[in-house]
């Protein structure tokens, strides 16, 4: 149910974006919200084209006087982060989103809102369905896939394509102004380890953790936001008798994990350190983790396993998670902490049956920057005997300050709003560097509304940046 005080202005993009909301639309399951899409262009009478990939591009003709400028690319992608705390009931393959205005903020009940990018999408397909607009001839292209690897941009059919400017709608700080994105990559490692019964006189147990923000990999992995992988392994690490049953951390490999538990086995003498290992753990951490991780918890509770890992394979996985790097790796020398040039995300963990699961990612700005950063993972993994399979990666947006519709955006901006916005470069795998290699005539710009908490259930939209955000992008294509 809309929330008695949705917003109503815009209303073209508030309309679009509430319809949006209510159509599950995780990665690779987009047909539903793409069909959206087509039911609004042809309820326009606007052509559209899709790829084999399911890429989908709607042509907006041109209002009237404004037949003979050149095309302009609007893109977004249709795909969401689909993350929930533990205690909500939602299924995001079939549940629609319960949406909450709260203190300025539209946000959903305890999941992501997938403002990243559904606003961007609902400003692509209100320039479409709002009479008022004055625009050249536009290509609404909506990618597929975009948040498990923007698998979709990489098998876009670009001939699709006939535009040289393009505006990307998935940048989520007002009055930024964005010129060049990460490149990025990752890994899957496994390994099978034998199992055995628990020892007789064993003690059962399971630690789960809870509480923590959790985020988006790139944007916020300068904040320093606790991992859950990383200490819940802290908790164990090094304990004496200690034998894992079960692992089971992180949800995706762009999302910095929040939460997840570990079951094991160990003696009654580690048994009653445990306790008191774990709270002191916790008012470790409490220490130098921010703010936003401030209702960490560990919650230790009797288990009942039946296989467990032996010792020694138990302290070698743990000390595998000790050592695998995570967050920021590199700062900028230019702009030193206000732009991070090279991270990793350590993201999900599973242990079932002896089935060991591991999955990371990496960004960087300068690819042979990142090198070094592959080598040592890669040494881990063979020092730890796992197979790995490396994934597809995707290529940077290197910044083009002389971009000629970076010059035309920022007068507009100073026109518009009285101040200068600022022009960055984003800690984030955007589409726009893979869309530049396959079109490498484009000129891009990015920027969007104020989005906080991406790619975790805390995320939320800042209403009061949409009519700005509007108003500045209906202004600039009116100039274009």
């Amino acid at each position: 149910m809309k929330p008695d005080n949705y917003p109503a202005t815009p209303a073209h993009l508030w309309r679009h974006f509430y319809q949006i909301t209510q159509i599950p639309r995780p990665s690779r399951q987009e047909a539903a919200v793409r069909q959206y899409v087509i039911d609004q262009a042809e309820q326009g009478g606007h052509p559209w084209r899709m790829d084999p990939a399911g890429n989908l591009v709607v042509t907006v003709a041109a209002s009237v006087g404004m037949g003979d400028r050149e095309p302009v690319i609007i893109q977004n992608h249709l795909d969401m982060v689909t993350v929930k705390t533990a205690d909500k009931q939602h299924d995001f393959t079939r549940d629609p989103l319960s949406l909450v205005v709260e203190d300025g903020w539209l946000h959903a009940d305890r999941t992501t809102l997938g403002a990243d990018n559904g606003v961007g999408c609902a400003a692509a397909l209100a320039l479409m369905t709002d009479p008022q607009v004055q625009h050249p001839p536009l290509e609404l292209l909506f990618t597929v896939d975009e948040e498990s690897g923007l698998h979709g941009a990489l098998r876009l059919d670009q001939s699709l394509l006939r535009g040289t400017r393009m505006l990307n709608l998935d940048t989520e700080e007002w009055q930024e102004l964005y010129v060049g994105c990460t490149g990025g990559g990752g890994w899957e490692f496994a390994r099978t380890f034998a199992t055995g019964t628990p020892p007789v006189a064993a003690q059962h147990w399971t630690l789960s953790i809870e509480g923590l923000a959790g985020g988006h990999s790139g944007i916020q992995i300068h904040q320093q936001l606790g991992n859950a992988i990383k200490l819940l392994g802290q908790c164990l690490q090094g304990l004496a008798g200690v034998q894992l049953a079960a692992l089971d951390v992180g949800v995706a490999h762009n999302v910095i994990p929040r939460e997840g538990s570990v079951s094991f086995v160990c003696s009654a003498p580690t048994s009653a350190r445990l306790a008191a290992r774990v709270a002191q753990i916790r008012e470790q951490a409490l220490g130098y983790l921010p703010l936003a991780d401030g209702q960490l918890e560990f919650v230790l509770q009797a288990a009942a396993v039946d296989h467990v890992l032996a010792e020694p394979d138990s302290a070698a996985l743990l000390d595998l998670l000790a050592a695998f790097p995570h967050g920021a790796q590199a700062y900028s020398l230019e702009l030193g902490s206000a732009l991070v040039d090279l991270s990793i995300n350590l993201a999900r963990v599973r242990l079932l049956q002896g089935e060991f699961f591991l999955e990371s990612s990496y960004r960087f700005f300068n690819a042979a920057q990142s090198l070094p950063l592959q080598q040592s993972v890669l040494a881990l993994a063979r020092a730890f005997a796992l197979t790995v399979k490396s994934v597809v990666g995707y290529p940077g947006w290197q910044p083009d300050m002389d971009s000629p519709l970076l010059a035309q955006a920022r007068a507009l901006h100073e026109q518009l709003f009285g101040t200068a916005p600022a022009v960055k470069a984003i800690h984030a795998g955007l589409e726009c560097g893979i869309l530049k290699g396959k079109k490498p005539d484009l000129d891009i710009l990015s920027f969007g509304p104020t989005i906080r908490g991406a790619h975790s259930p805390t995320e939320r939209l800042h209403i009061d940046t949409v009519e700005p955000f509007w108003r500045f992008l209906r202004e600039l294509l009116a100039q274009m």
